[in-house]
């Protein structure tokens, strides 16, 4: 991986961590390199079923983008938060689930980049905002694209066109982060989310999640009609047999992803 993050993975888990704890972990071309190719990694790579999202030092989680839309070296641009957001460049479809571990300031394009996740836990330091209106500059909206979907209509309105912060208590009363702990207990909390999840069928919990997000904006008629084909395919999976043999004989599932 290039600098500006951390990537490991072990126990089908991948720790993802941005860097950069002195610029408040902003994130320039360079970065959005790095996390391209870390998801990359995460959708091709059958032994990552669930990846977690975090950063360095106690400050911030990303205070958003130095230079939004970056370019690589080959020429190919590059959505910010390594194309997860879809501003700038192309948007890039995670198809494992995503934990984001925020602390600090999870503001502007790092509030987005939260927002992509699919588990959210704060430290209870957490203060997300989209400070755009209040510093005169509006660039590509994704951000209020998100918000406006991810949050109450009056609160996310708030948000937008004062520019002011919310914290983590706020942020779990509406319902936008899953659970709030202290910040020393951060990690373990956001790792142990990924457990839970990584305990289920990963192939199960992929076409899950693509079913859900595929048709989320969709009439629920459209939704239930619709056939998904990571669905269809887990019919004929070796984590399907080996489920079904998991109940019948009362015994934990040995899952295997494929």
């Amino acid at each position: 991986m290039s600098s500006g993050i951390l990537f490991e993975f072990d126990n089908h888990i991948a720790r993802v961590t941005l860097d950069r704890p002195k610029a408040l972990n902003s994130i320039d071309p360079e970065m959005d390199a790095a996390l391209f190719e870390a998801w990359t990694e995460i959708n091709s790579n059958p032994d990552i079923w669930v990846a977690v999202l975090g950063a360095a030092g106690e400050k911030a989680f990303c205070a958003g983008a130095n230079v939004s839309g970056g370019t690589e070296g080959d020429g190919r641009r590059t959505a910010l938060g390594g194309g997860l957001t879809g501003v700038g460049g192309p948007m890039l479809t995670l198809r494992k689930p995503l934990i984001a571990a925020v602390q600090g300031y999870a503001i502007g394009g790092g509030f987005e980049l939260a927002m992509c996740a699919d588990i959210i836990v704060a430290a209870d330091t957490a203060q997300f905002g989209i400070p755009e209106t209040k510093v005169g500059i509006i660039g590509e909206a994704g951000i209020m694209h998100r918000a406006i979907r991810q949050l109450p209509h009056h609160i996310a309105m708030a948000l937008i066109l004062t520019g002011d912060r919310i914290d983590a208590q706020q942020a779990e009363r509406y319902g936008l982060v899953n659970e709030i702990v202290p910040y020393e207990k951060l990690t373990e909390t956001a790792s142990s989310w990924a457990e839970r999840i990584a305990s289920a069928s990963p192939l199960a919990v992929q076409a899950a999640k693509d079913a859900v997000l595929s048709r989320a904006g969709w009439p629920l008629d459209v939704a239930l009609a619709t056939r998904y084909e990571p669905i269809e395919a887990y019919a004929y999976s070796a984590d399907r047999i080996e489920g079904r043999a998991a109940f019948a004989e009362k015994r934990a599932a040995q899952w295997s992803g494929r």
